[in-house]
């Protein structure tokens, strides 16, 4: 049996999901092959999305037109916007999620998506003709034709789980791994390597001793993700904390010897930012406990997620360490933590189009390229998508600026600079961040995706409402005139010193002491303004106080990125046989050759080229 397509996407994790939507909605024929319909963007670990920096990310999928933010804000059980004691550079959406509800909802969005098929079943060959792409071949004898292939297989690919001294070949707990697919694409030259990553313990909640842990309740302030949700539909829960002590420790030091990632079991490294919990135990012997966080699974189930608690150790020392903690005295588990061995593909043989520079027509996105997280892999996979869905119809590529995105600010790095562990955004990573604030994602993105076709009517008339306002509120304080003898009681009633003379309102609001809320007390045009019948009002009214308060800041950062583009529009890929530029530093002639930037800007991030060589380059173009 033959099937034709214009785009094949092979896996139905958070990559392939997003992928997959957004091929299908920028008008390609597009087939989502996945091994089980019934597990569409399964939340292998935590049942969480968002957090620091992967927050922003998901914001800027749903600005994009993607669908995580939807999926996430339609499943919530608890929401959380961290990082709020610091500045609104750093601040992060984060929410709970129910599990089961995840992944239907994920389904129905699959399933009413026009140009879009699913087939179940599992790809174990890559077909090529002379170096480019035309289909799949699975394991039940499927041809399936296509222009394009976008690989998002995740930890399938020769996974191998890890229990102890027990090794089972599996892409998950209690599910296969898939053999011989690397195979069908390291023959044509893409190098190859292994990651390891791990998952806790999840524990039966009637098993629990709740009044020994510290509760953590969400916020009831009117956050979502998406800005197209009306508001949240499921009942809120608390997530819970609590400290790992010494007898906790001494049972887990009692295993080590059968630890996978000590006895030399596992040779692949894992995340550096989420450990397991024996390895924070070895990396910081002087610490006397470790913080666990226990997060519920959904609204309708007794299982819970012990993050914080990732181990491969033997299961009846995991289950053993845990009891030594008053709360888990008579502690029941669903199934013990484990690790998990798979293949990545260096992702500096990627285009930022995260099309191979190899196999013309293969895309690659989320763990195959060595990152880690459901928002980093939701994100390539829109990037991947899209590029697909455009290399079909031979339109210009789509590409994000790191000035633009952390989306871009991720394919940068991977392509780039390669991994040497799994990939996980941080807001440290950008280096625009004032810019790629969570509250400006559709300000950076939404235009530029309705233009592109993938964001639909609906995602920019709402923008547009929202920039209006925005703009209404600026403006108004830009020119709305105080004056020091009626404002200097309020001023000095909240804390902050009088006027000697009168001033503009924006002048006020940038301010420390102040905001709209304090402000909007004694200002009645301003409580006029801000109180407009406009769905989510008070975040919006928040986002224009963000660009009002830190203006300066932005300008300024504005400025920088504008300096850096003149190096992205300085195209150098093709120009040089840099093996023969002897001015250049030995190291800068070997990255140069491995990478083969598209521009100056690209060469100056690579690792091992210096402002020297930069230098050198920009003498030779301008010869």
């Amino acid at each position: 049996m033959i099937l034709r397509y214009d785009v094949i996407v092979i896996g139905g994790g958070h990559a392939g999901c997003e992928a997959a939507c957004a091929s299908a909605n920028m008008g390609a024929k597009t087939l989502l092959v996945t091994m089980d319909m019934n597990k569409i963007a399964q939340m292998s670990c935590n049942p969480a999305v968002g957090g620091i920096a992967k927050g922003q990310i998901v914001r800027e999928i749903d600005a994009l037109g993607g669908q995580m933010g939807l999926v996430t804000d339609a499943t919530s059980i608890q929401f959380r916007m961290l990082n709020v004691g610091k500045g609104p550079a750093v601040w992060s959406p984060r929410a709970q999620c129910d599990r089961g509800k995840f992944i239907w909802e994920w389904r129905r969005t699959l399933d009413n998506t026009n140009n879009l098929d699913i087939w179940q079943d599992q790809v174990c060959e890559l077909l090529t003709e002379k170096d480019e792409v035309i289909g799949v071949r699975t394991i039940w004898g499927a041809e399936i034709k296509g222009r394009c292939v976008v690989v998002t297989a995740g930890t399938f690919l020769n996974g191998l789980l890890h229990i102890g001294r027990k090794q089972i070949p599996g892409g998950r707990i209690a599910e296969p791994a898939v053999a011989d697919f690397t195979d069908s694409i390291t023959q044509h030259g893409i190098r190859t390597a292994r990651m390891k990553t791990g998952t806790p313990v999840r524990i039966d909640k009637r098993s629990i001793d709740f009044s020994c842990l510290e509760e953590q309740p969400g916020e009831e302030h009117p956050y979502q993700f998406s800005y197209m949700n009306a508001g949240r539909r499921l009942r809120q829960l608390p997530c819970w904390t609590v400290n790992t002590n010494e007898k906790v420790h001494e049972v887990l030091r009692s295993g080590l010897a059968d630890s996978p990632l000590y006895n030399g079991q596992i040779q692949s490294i894992g995340p550096r930012y989420c450990p397991s919990i024996e390895t924070k135990l070895v990396t910081f012997p002087e610490r006397n406990q470790h913080p666990l966080f226990l997060e519920p699974e959904g609204e309708d189930t007794n299982e819970m997620y012990l993050n914080g608690f990732s181990s491969s150790l033997p299961m009846d020392v995991q289950i053993e360490a845990l009891k030594q903690m008053p709360a888990f005295t008579n502690l029941k588990v669903y199934r013990p933590g484990y690790a998990i061995e798979y293949d990545f593909f260096d992702p500096t043989q990627l285009k930022h189009t995260l099309e191979s520079k190899i196999i013309n027509g293969l895309f690659m996105a989320g763990q195959v390229n060595g990152t880690t997280g459901y928002e980093e892999a939701a994100g390539q996979g829109l990037v991947a998508g899209v590029n697909a869905a455009l290399k079909c119809v031979g339109m210009d590529e789509f590409i994000m600026h790191r000035d633009e995105s952390y989306i871009g600010v991720l394919i940068d790095d991977l392509v780039t600079k390669g991994v040497d562990e799994p990939y996980r955004m941080f807001t440290s990573r950008a280096e625009y961040r004032i810019l790629l604030r969570q509250d400006d994602a559709d300000r950076r993105l939404t235009e530029r995706s309705y233009e592109l076709g993938l964001a639909r009517r609906s995602r920019y008339d709402w923008w547009m409402e929202k920039k209006g306002f925005i703009d209404e509120i600026e403006n108004f304080c830009k020119n709305f005139p105080v004056k020091a003898k009626d404002i200097n009681p309020a001023l000095e009633q909240l804390g902050t010193t009088p006027l000697q003379f009168g001033v503009k309102l924006e002048e006020l609001i940038a301010r420390p002491q102040l905001n709209f809320k304090k402000l909007a007390e004694f200002i009645p045009q301003l409580k006029e303004i801000l109180n407009r019948p406009l769905n989510r009002q008070e975040e919006i009214a928040e986002a224009a106080e963000i660009r009002i308060k830190y203006k300066g800041y932005i300008e300024r950062e504005r400025v920088v990125a504008d300096k850096m583009h003149r190096l992205e529009n300085i195209r150098i890929k093709g120009h040089f046989k840099y093996n023969e530029l002897q001015s250049l530093s030995t190291e800068a002639r070997q990255k140069l050759i491995a990478i083969d930037p598209e521009t100056l800007a690209q060469a100056s991030r690579i690792p091992g080229v210096s402002p020297s060589d930069i230098n050198v380059l920009l003498v030779l173009m301008g010869r």
